[in-house]
């Protein structure tokens, strides 16, 4: 009998919501169980089967120096490494602290500041160790995490849509809020994947997927200085989930 291929989840710097996204999945989770061994999942079991593993999901940004050490621990016991989320995928909302100095921010918020050990930034996976595929979102949709996790099972490539949040509104039926009502919104230029949540309900998206595959994000901007969006507040919109996405990096720095 053939050996079923081994699945692991890692945990770094996050706050569990891309795993929590994979435990959602249920049915699908439950019909994949037939095909892999779920060998090292400590957010859905305490047992732990030793590597080496197949398939390594990664969450998470790396933060510490202990985190450091550990991604390269798991790069080496993993055949295949796929980074899920933006914290992994981008450095997540903690990536903020990385425009600023952090010693500061652990001053201000711990009271014994010498116990703290961390790094100066908080980085994506694939800026420590080579990365497979990397699957956005904040959190990652199930379906998109589903087809991904098949896709290496049969050896070929994630069929996952590069298309923006645009595309998302013009199939769900929505009128654009940017052109027609004026609200600042990162969707012509983010990834795909939440299914046009926010514009759905008449909230500009605020870029939850990073962006885009070649993307005009001084388009958008000049866009949204037409509309009276003031300088500081364009940086905003592209400093939240994803600011350390290159796209969104460069064009808020722009905006300095």
């Amino acid at each position: 009998m053939a050996r079923k291929p081994k699945l692991a989840v890692w945990k770094f710097s996050s706050c569990d919501g891309c795993q929590l996204s994979l435990l959602d999945c249920e049915d699908e989770l439950l019909a994949l169980a037939g095909n892999i061994e779920i060998a090292n999942f400590l957010e859905a079991s305490r047992e732990v089967i030793k590597g080496p593993y197949d398939l390594s999901l990664v969450e998470g940004s790396i933060t510490t120096p202990h985190d450091l050490k550990r991604i390269q621990e798991v790069r080496k016991i993993s055949k295949f490494l796929v980074t899920i989320g933006a914290c992994a995928t981008a450095g997540g909302i903690q990536a903020l602290r990385n425009f600023q100095s952090v010693s500061d921010f652990i001053s201000i918020v711990y009271a014994t500041p010498e116990y703290i050990s961390t790094l100066e930034q908080s980085t994506a996976i694939s800026s420590h160790v080579k990365v497979d595929f990397e699957l956005h979102g904040c959190p990652i949709n199930k379906e998109q995490l589903v087809e991904v996790i098949s896709a290496f099972l049969f050896h070929r490539k994630p069929n996952i849509p590069a298309h923006s949040v645009c595309m998302e509104c013009k199939l769900a039926g929505n009128v654009c809020i940017l052109v027609s009502n004026g609200v600042a919104c990162l969707g012509p230029v983010t990834h795909a994947g939440c299914g046009a949540l926010c514009p759905s309900y008449n909230r500009g998206c605020f870029g939850c997927y990073g962006a885009k595959e070649n993307t005009n994000t001084s388009s958008l901007s000049n866009k949204l200085y037409q509309l009276g969006v003031k300088n500081q507040d364009i940086q905003k919109l592209f400093r939240s989930y994803n600011a350390y996405t290159p796209a969104f990096l460069k064009e808020s720095k722009a905006h300095d």
